[in-house]
């Protein structure tokens, strides 16, 4: 979140996230920082508090261990690709469901605890903070939305987890156990419940976008409840949420005219954006702390783009930068797509555009020639000032947005008028024709209309349908629907790996 516009330094009494803890790291006696037991004296530290509860967000498309791009290669629709079959052993693990407790980054654990335990800590310091009492209950709302979504995460991905609703301690963090993933989702609901309380129901555009509203803690809410099978319950909190469909709904959203403008990089926090993942530019992020939290470009945009990519003088292709040829569409996802309005703004068919002589580029591991258009970045993006140019575009990236909580909805309602509704919605919108709503034609619905944008693996997995789909990629049904647990957070801990993997 970075539309507050300050920094903070945060220094705990024992661990920024579970299990990342080291012995000359707890020893360590903080120097010039403020310490936790006093910093949260006025509003100003809360707010800069605050501001570090949201930087885990960005791990949706920020860092080369980033959400979109991982949960895209273990899909049907994209290979790993990248520079070679070595090129990152987490991606090409998890892309031919080889994962092991060795080669999972461990950063898509620590990444969200450090999320939560940042949470935790505000929870815990906001009841004596001198700060008006409607603002406390915000950033309090705030923090357990923010805490929900890292937890959901973390349950889809790991699903055996510990649930720590407090900062952890030196003396107790290698005394935590998991609870179970029933427990974990009660959590989440609660948090979520809570937080939809105290939201505001919009925010000022020009100085808070970005920061959750009501509506956005309802969307996660619908599909938290779908993921876990609560349909009913599901169909009802995204009825809030979605209003008629077409239409704009009791907080301002509505679907955009255009497709194809989801996907223009200066329309940040459009009508259609529902929850937003902010990157900028102007961060000057580079190698020496990429991934580390304190960068802020959107790393996806130069990991999807083509190797050495060129183009003639006089070629009507898009004048790209080159990138590193990750996130490569399987020609499965093209041949479904390629007669369908969106295919445009969702692949770039450059095997075609090189087979012209209109462009070039060097194929990397596993290329087919098609490529992420939703998030290629064009030479204008490319940043000219500090930092590195590959690391620093500006594009955000949206975690709900309101076509995927109508197809949500319409899953959960299954059929009926209001179901047919709003499948009709999304595809009226791209000029396609009513088909008759069915769990079919919702399930193609959802994966022409969020292609590439990370929900797919999910999707399979709630369906039952990822043995099926993924069965040529080595996935084996009971094991490969969740990660193994980092090797190193098993290590002198009381957690055990999960099912199937040693």
């Amino acid at each position: 979140m970075k539309t507050i516009k300050f920094k903070y330094l945060f220094i705990a009494a024992a661990v920024v996230s579970f299990g990342s803890c080291t012995e000359e790291f707890v020893d360590i006696t903080p120097k010039g920082s403020f310490l936790s037991d006093n910093y949260y004296a006025n509003q100003d530290q809360a707010t800069a508090a605050l501001v570090g509860v949201y930087d885990a967000i960005r791990k949706n498309t920020g860092g080369f261990e980033n959400m979109v791009g991982m949960m895209n290669a273990g899909s049907d629709d994209f290979y790993a690709g990248g520079g070679g079959s070595t090129d990152g052993a987490g991606i090409q693990g998890f892309s031919t469901h080889t994962l092991t407790g060795t080669i999972v980054p461990g950063s898509f654990w620590n990444d969200h605890y450090q999320g939560i335990f940042r949470a935790n800590t505000l929870l815990l310091k906001l009841p004596g903070v001198a700060m008006p009492d409607d603002v406390k209950a915000r950033f309090a709302g705030e923090s357990k939305a923010l805490r929900a979504m890292y937890y959901f995460n973390l349950v889809r991905l790991f699903k055996n987890v510990p649930l720590l609703l407090e900062p952890l301690t030196a003396t107790n963090m290698y005394e935590v156990e998991q609870a179970t993933s029933e427990a974990v989702y009660a959590q989440i609901e609660k948090d979520l419940i809570e937080a939809i309380a105290t939201l505001p129901t919009t925010v000022p555009a020009d100085t808070e976008s970005g920061r959750l509203t009501k509506g956005a803690a309802q969307a996660l809410l619908g599909k938290v409840y779908l993921q876990e099978g609560k349909k009913s319950e599901a169909a009802a909190i995204l009825a809030l949420v979605n209003g008629t469909p077409g239409g704009t709904n009791q907080y301002g959203n509505k679907l955009l005219t255009n497709f194809s403008d989801l996907w223009v990089v200066s329309n940040k926090f459009n009508t259609e954006s529902l929850i937003e993942v902010s990157h900028t530019s102007a961060g000057n992020s580079d190698w020496g702390f990429w991934g580390s939290g304190r960068d802020e470009g959107n790393s996806l945009n130069v990991m999807v783009g083509p190797r050495s990519y060129s183009r003639p003088s006089g070629s009507t292709a898009p004048d790209l930068p080159s990138g590193w040829s990750f996130n490569v569409i399987t020609q499965d996802l093209y041949d479904a797509i390629k007669l369908d309005p969106r295919f445009g703004a969702t692949i770039l068919d450059l095997k075609a555009l090189k087979a012209a002589g209109k462009a070039d580029y060097i194929g990397g591991y596993q290329d087919t020639g098609y490529f992420l258009n939703k998030f290629l970045p064009r030479k204008e993006d490319v940043r000219t000032g500090g930092g590195a140019a590959e690391l620093n575009y500006r594009q955000n990236s949206y975690i709900i947005r309101l076509a995927d909580t109508y197809l949500m909805e319409a899953e959960a309602l299954g059929s009926g008028a209001r179901a047919q509704a709003l499948l009709d919605a999304v595809r009226s919108r791209v000029g396609l024709p009513s088909v008759l709503v069915t769990l079919a034609a919702i399930k193609n619905e959802r994966r022409m209309e969020l292609a590439g944008e990370g929900h797919r693996f999910f999707d399979l997995v709630r369906w039952g349908d990822a043995a099926s789909k993924l069965s040529n990629r080595g996935f084996v049904a009971g094991k490969d629907e969740i990660f193994p647990i980092p090797v190193r957070e098993l290590q002198g801990t009381k957690l055990k790996q999960n099912p199937g993997y040693n």
